[in-house]
């Protein structure tokens, strides 16, 4: 018996005492899948352009080497991360990650320039989810795209987001996994407009002929996603939440919502039991706000156990599909993916490792005492020995022997790019 194997028996143990089944809490994260996001291996460069300059309020600081410049490498990597990530996931795509020798733009892509991802993710047991890109090109004009006055603008991008559902369609039949296509665009303006109103009629107008065919479901799904505000939009953005919220409720869309996108003493955890009450589903995009940048990369914060918390006690997850969106320059990439995954994994262990239906009927009982007492306790309780076995049981290094691969990965493989 295994070190790690000792230390769960014990802790499993003690967990037993208030009546959690550790074994079974195990067996509901195997089930969780996680959308881990593309976009931190190469700072949001994409291969349709990889040179061009980031636009739409996308800004990624810092030169840290091994960023990957190709599709095979960018593949490598992931592959690496999800030697160190237990369970079986998906991937995250945006349209800019485009695997072809053709010659392409965002209005002309294909199913076909996308055969080698859904090839890889065969071979890798993986799902596959998609972004159609709005930013990070020329027809990203005066910082409007479907919301634009310009006809010709509109057009361009309409085309991608019809496009784009035709991809999301293909992933989801080749790979038997619906796959989750997010629509997001930063559209918006630097200072104060006088009309906030017709860009949102544009943009709603544009979203309803995007969507106007009928896919299957079993295939596919469709977010819609808000923002605050943004790089080059701080005063306003034509798709806030308010905007989507609406959008989403009455065009039987998934919402999306984006833990770094909204005020920065807002959080989104208290937001997801209203919306489970009145919405299809949630695309739930698990990054870290630091002031005014939305993307950092995923730490065991408070806000993202609670998170874990109400996903897990209100029984959201079967409506919830989880993705992470952060990038980060300054670190290795590798390692920042691995981190980020690791800990949204972690903040639903941590809730499924509650006494969920005692504590709800003490709180219904008005015993707050006992409610805060046990919530207490459970911080103390030995989380990652329950963790390490998960890992174990999954064959991914525990605890900080992970860090020992990637720096050996970074050696080998990252630096000699």
């Amino acid at each position: 018996m295994s070190e790690v194997e000792k230390r769960y028996l014990a802790a499993k143990e003690r967990y037993a005492k208030i009546g959690v089944d550790t074994d079974e809490a195990l067996k509901k994260l195997q089930e969780v899948k996680i959308s881990m996001h593309c976009w931190q291996g190469d700072d949001v460069k994409g291969f349709l352009n990889p040179d061009g300059e980031l636009t739409g309020g996308i800004m990624a600081t810092g030169n840290y080497p091994g960023a990957a410049h190709t599709p095979e490498q960018l593949r490598s990597d992931l592959e690496k991360a999800f030697e160190m990530i237990p369970g079986k996931h998906k991937v995250n795509l945006h349209a800019i990650y485009v695997d072809t020798d053709e010659k392409v733009d965002l209005d002309t892509i294909e199913p076909k320039h996308f055969s080698k991802w859904v090839d890889w993710a065969k071979e890798q047991g993986l799902g596959l989810d998609f972004n159609p890109t709005f930013f990070s090109h020329p027809m990203f004009k005066d910082n409007y795209t479907l919301a634009s006055p310009d006809k010709e603008v509109r057009d361009f991008w309409i085309e991608h987001g019809k496009r784009s559902r035709k991809i999301a369609e293909y992933f989801g039949k080749e790979l038997g996994q619906t796959c989750i296509n997010n629509f997001w665009m930063p559209d918006g303006m630097k200072d104060n407009p006088i009309d906030r109103l017709s860009p949102r009629k544009r943009l709603m107008e544009a979203l309803d002929e995007i969507f106007e065919e009928k896919l299957d479901e079993n295939y596919t799904q469709e977010a819609v996603e808000s923002k605050l505000f943004g790089l080059g939009a701080e005063a306003y953005t034509v798709g806030s939440h308010e905007f989507y919220m609406g959008y989403g409720l009455t065009r039987d869309k998934l919402i999306c919502l984006d833990a770094g996108h909204f005020h920065p003493t807002e959080f989104i955890s208290n937001k997801l039991s209203s919306l489970a009450l009145f919405s299809k589903g949630v695309m739930l995009h698990v990054s870290r706000p630091v002031r005014w940048d939305s993307d950092h990369v995923v730490l065991m914060d408070d806000e993202l156990t609670e998170i874990g918390r109400e996903l897990v006690r209100n029984d959201l997850l079967p409506i919830t599909n989880i993705g992470l969106d952060f990038f980060d320059a300054t670190i290795n990439r590798v390692a920042a993916w691995v981190v980020g995954t690791r800990n949204t994994q972690k903040a639903l262990l941590k809730a499924f490792l509650e006494p969920t239906d005692d504590l709800k009927k003490i709180e219904l009982e008005n015993d707050f005492t006992t409610r805060m007492v046990l919530t207490e306790e459970l911080k103390d309780f030995p989380f990652g020995d329950i963790w390490n076995q998960f890992c174990e049981l999954n064959g991914v290094p525990v605890g900080l022997d992970w860090l020992k691969e990637v720096r050996e990965y970074e050696k080998n493989v990252l630096l000699n790019r």
